[in-house]
């Protein structure tokens, strides 16, 4: 199938579909075949965008999926669990200190 066929089919398909690269060949012997998700992006279907999804990989008898990680977004939900995490400790030690409230103890002996 030739790439502006492709691109016409996939205008009509608001779901998605699936893509598949050519395979290559590696040094080891594996073949490496990328896939993409595409979606028409337009109201009208004027437009295309791609995602990686991942690579098949085919070594001998053995087929494997790797998935296009994104790094980015693994990092950025580190960091706000990290922040969400001191805030929510930052708020219960301020509202409940750890340590004993001497004014209590204090007021009970000088009262009696």
């Amino acid at each position: 199938m030739k790439r502006w066929e492709l691109l016409d089919q996939l205008s009509t398909d608001a779901a998605g579909s699936w893509v598949y690269g050519d395979p290559q060949q590696t040094a080891d012997g594996a073949t490496v075949i990328t896939a993409a998700r595409v979606r028409a992006s337009g109201g009208d279907g004027s437009g295309v965008t791609a995602t990686p999804a991942g690579a098949l990989v085919i070594r001998a008898d053995r087929t494997e999926w790797v998935p296009a990680v994104k790094v980015d977004r693994i990092a950025l939900l580190g960091v706000l669990t990290g922040l969400l995490s001191a805030v929510i400790i930052a708020l219960a030690v301020l509202r409940r200190p750890p340590w004993p409230d001497l004014r209590v103890t204090v007021d009970r002996h000088i009262g009696e």
